[in-house]
């Protein structure tokens, strides 16, 4: 599976690069393709190009802020608070995995 996301936090510092660190890892383990977008306190990093959302078979956004959601549409959108993310970014990806098979 492709999977694509943001995240962003509300002082876009520790969390959001937290974050996307723990679903990257989650994903690869579970043998998945994953690219994160981090929205920090330095701008947007790691940026996702259209084509790289438009290969994706889910995107997940993981945020505490206003995230743009204008560029996913048509896609499978897991939208999140971040701190179930960190929490345990491995069931997060257990439950896309099943949500898809279905």
């Amino acid at each position: 599976m492709k999977i694509v996301g943001v995240t962003a936090c509300t002082a876009g510092i520790a969390h959001t690069y937290i974050v996307a660190q723990k679903i990257k890892d989650a994903a690869e383990a579970a043998g998945h393709e994953c690219k994160i977008e981090t929205q920090g306190s330095i701008g947007a990093d790691n940026v996702l190009t259209p084509e790289e959302i438009e290969a994706a078979d889910v995107v997940i956004i993981a945020h505490d802020i206003e995230v743009p959601k204008d560029r996913f549409k048509g896609k499978r959108v897991v939208d999140i608070p971040i701190s179930t993310a960190m929490k345990n970014p491995k069931s997060l990806i257990a439950t896309i995995e099943k949500k898809l098979a279905q």
